[in-house]
């Protein structure tokens, strides 16, 4: 019997297929746990992670108190940024993985424009 993909996951793969990352234009991609959250810089075409942040690291532990709230959100989306830039990336496909355009997702975005990235 085959397994039946619901909720969130469901709508992740509904949007991967809509989207791609490439060498010119990786896909930045969102993943968020209960206590912390993550973000990837890929190239689908090549399979290959060009960046990674996560609320998890020590860079980005300093100065907040846990790591699942906008206030860590915000500081993942400039180091994602920070890192993806030193690789040459500016612009970038944003994948939200399925969850809401909203909260910590949104704040994540929002700080990784601020700092450079085009989306």
């Amino acid at each position: 019997m085959a397994m039946q993909i619901v909720g969130r996951e469901r709508r992740k793969l509904r949007i991967r297929r809509k989207i791609s990352g490439t060498p010119e234009r990786p896909r930045l991609t969102v993943f968020r746990s209960a206590k912390h959250i993550y973000a990837q810089v890929i190239d689908d075409d090549a399979g290959v992670t060009v960046a990674a942040a996560s609320s998890a690291e020590k860079a980005a532990r300093e100065g907040l108190k846990t790591g699942a709230n906008v206030d860590a959100a915000k500081t993942v989306g400039k180091l994602i940024a920070e890192r993806a830039k030193e690789k040459g990336v500016k612009d970038v496909i944003f994948d939200r993985g399925g969850y809401l355009y909203h909260g910590r997702v949104r704040a994540l975005a929002e700080a990784a424009r601020e700092s450079g990235l085009n989306f």
